[in-house]
């Protein structure tokens, strides 16, 4: 009698632990909404004591971007080794696309943004933040991934705070000049046709090969096929979704930065309406998903297919986006 007492007592335990860890996962799993920027950037103002200055909303929203990664419910969950995270695929991915466009920001400020010329220094802080993010993702000791990025966030916030400093020894700069903006539509339109890509690969097509289009007398390294057949494996057909979802999220944030810190930029090129018009495929991108997993239909079938949803959203955001640079360049 007591045996089957206990057996009886261990079976609902375990159940009530699994159904527990189901919800706990079911939440992690959850879509952060996006980032409130001016709100957040009038509530770090006054808490400076500061009025905004050019470069101010763009380091903003890269922090908050960077932030969600590590506070959102669960926190960062891409090198949990314990259970729910451990199971969970989704959140990692889209956390993977939204560091990819983390990495990109933080790449151009380093590098564009923050330098005058060619030949000017590398602003101290960014020089610190920038690598820090470039650690391997699935990182979870010696150091850990969110230790990383957490000190490379400490080191956006000095860079801030530096943007509006009345120290000349201390001061930073964010140069807000069409060439520099170009620098960083030129990383974001190759992320953007590579995501683009991917997801069309979720139906098997047969591709021309591409590789050397456009130059009569490009090489390669080695002999490719007329034709490539190309099809994302079903197993990770969620994963490109949801890494590009979580692309297109911290994009979303950024370019509405853009649009503030590079406004007498944008008009003076008549380039403005380009840029919002991005950022309302951008937004299309991140409408509520029905559906409880990703459908894979083929392009004309009965079921749909989300892949090639978002890759249409994605296609349309990156053709404006060449628009945008072209204007950049000639307008």
């Amino acid at each position: 009698m007591k045996t089957m007492f206990s057996i009886k007592i261990i079976a609902w335990a375990f159940t009530s632990l699994f159904f527990l860890l189901y919800g706990l996962g079911v939440y992690w799993s959850i879509e952060p909404e996006s980032i409130n920027l001016h709100a957040e950037v009038t509530k770090a103002a006054k808490a400076e004591n500061v009025a905004p200055v050019i470069g101010y909303t763009t380091t903003t929203a890269l922090i908050k971007v960077s932030e969600t990664l590590l506070y959102k419910p669960g926190g960062y969950l891409s090198n949990d080794i314990l259970p729910p995270s451990v199971f969970l695929d989704n959140m990692p991915a889209w956390e993977f696309g939204v560091l990819e466009m983390v990495r990109d920001m933080a790449l151009v400020m380093r590098k564009d943004f923050s330098r005058s010329q060619s030949q000017s220094l590398v602003n101290k802080h960014l020089k610190e933040a920038q690598p820090r993010f470039n650690i391997d993702s699935r990182n979870w000791a010696m150091p850990s991934a969110e230790s990383e990025y957490g000190k490379a966030i400490e080191h956006l916030y000095a860079y801030r705070s530096a943007l509006v400093s009345t120290n000349g020894k201390d001061k930073a700069q964010f140069y807000a000049r069409a060439d520099n903006l170009r620098a960083y539509l030129d990383e974001v339109q190759k992320r953007l046709g590579s995501y683009s890509q991917r997801l069309s690969q979720s139906v098997a097509r047969e591709q021309v090969n591409t590789d050397l289009a456009g130059d009569n007398r490009a090489e390669q390294s080695s002999q490719g096929d007329a034709y490539v057949q190309l099809q994302t494996s079903w197993w990770l057909i969620d994963d490109v979704f949801y890494e590009a979802r979580g692309a297109t999220w911290a994009l979303l944030q950024l370019l509405r930065a853009i649009e503030i810190d590079f406004n007498s930029i944008l008009e003076n090129k008549n380039a403005k309406i380009s840029l919002q018009q991005i950022i309302r495929e951008l937004e299309a991108s991140q409408e509520s998903l029905w559906s409880p997993m990703i459908l894979n239909g083929s392009g004309f079938g009965l079921l749909a297919n989300h892949s090639l949803v978002m890759a249409n959203y994605i296609s349309r955001a990156n053709a404006a986006l060449i628009d945008l640079n072209e204007l950049l360049t000639k307008g």
